[in-house]
């Protein structure tokens, strides 16, 4: 989203600040441009160093905007985000901090020392501010350079020391990422699914429209990114990352729909075992219907979901009435 398009309707906006941290390398701005700039992963190569704090704001649902701070992390860069005053203004109303750790890093203690300083502005920010939830996410990144039967371990081992550097009182949710796969949009999905304000309405309303279509499974996608944004499920499946392994392969089907100037709308799929519906949902989303019946005509479904519509739109619109504005 440009700034001029986000200044126009200003009034109207939800803004929550996310801080992108991290040394300069582990990829920040790579993942971010996957996920909110349509990049594929072999493009983000012609991609330089962030200088300085880049600013980005991002449409989500609705009147939800993501205001992205892409923190460059060169040395002087970061050392100047712990200056008195201007720590003050970086870790400021915020909502959520994404720390990035390279896997491979040569600097391994220098990396732990500055996300030891992040976690101890976010602690003195929640203390200052009494009402304050922000979150702190860690996404230990380029796994994919590490062969796979040790990646466990030198994963729980990078946790561990990071842990022992966050102080009392912050909770961390950490996840291995790699742009080359779908770990990249597990890890977003989870962290934009807490953002949203109203999420136990769209999770109700989600699951009673299951339970009345009969599906095996339901899945509400982010129109843009296609990050999840809730799903329900009977159960039973067993790859727990196949609603990130469909965000990663729409997405990517998307782009090809674009290069060729056309426009994605929807997907059927049908075998022996079920019969699958992707349908552009609200303005915002995208929804994916599984049925175990496989005999259902595909306009019974797409009719279900045309009368769900209006209700989650309804749902969408109640984002702006129920936060108040981020700086």
């Amino acid at each position: 989203m440009l700034l001029s398009d986000l200044k126009r309707s200003r009034t109207s906006n939800v803004r929550k600040k996310v801080l992108l941290m991290g040394k300069s390398g582990a990829g920040k701005t790579s993942m971010k441009s996957i996920i909110f700039a349509n990049f594929i992963a072999r493009d983000t190569r012609k991609l330089g160093p962030t200088n300085e704090i880049e600013h980005a704001f991002v449409r989500f649902l609705g009147n939800l905007v993501l205001h992205l701070w892409d923190c460059g992390g060169e040395q002087a860069y970061v050392e100047s985000y712990f200056i008195p005053g201007q720590k003050d203004t970086i870790f400021r109303d915020l909502e959520v901090l994404i720390y990035v750790f390279d896997v491979e890093s040569r600097e391994q203690d220098l990396d732990l020392l500055y996300y030891q300083k992040c976690m101890e502005a976010v602690k003195a920010e929640k203390e200052s501010q009494q009402n304050s939830t922000a979150k702190v996410f860690c996404l230990i990144h380029k796994m994919d350079l590490i062969a796979e039967q040790n990646r466990k371990f030198k994963f729980e081992s990078l946790k561990k020391q990071a842990l022992s550097k966050t102080p009392d009182g912050i909770d961390v949710s950490f996840f291995q990422t790699s742009i080359w796969d779908e770990t990249l949009y597990e890890a977003w999905s989870s962290l934009v699914h807490q953002l949203i304000p109203n999420i136990e309405a769209v999770e109700s309303a989600l699951h009673n429209f299951a339970e009345l279509m009969e599906a095996e499974e339901v899945i509400l996608f982010e129109k843009a990114t296609f990050l999840v944004i809730s799903k329900w499920e009977r159960g039973g499946q067993k790859d727990e990352h196949r609603f990130e392994k469909i965000s990663n392969i729409i997405k990517h089907f998307k782009l090809s729909c674009t290069k060729l100037a056309d426009n994605f709308s929807s997907i059927e799929v049908r075998n022996s075992s079920f019969a699958a519906f992707i349908e552009q949902f609200t303005s915002n989303t995208y929804i994916m219907v599984v049925m175990g019946d496989t005999g259902i005509t595909s306009t019974a479904v797409l009719m279900n979901i045309r009368n769900a519509k209006a209700l989650f739109e309804k749902i969408e619109s109640n984002v702006s009435g129920n936060v108040v504005n981020s700086r």
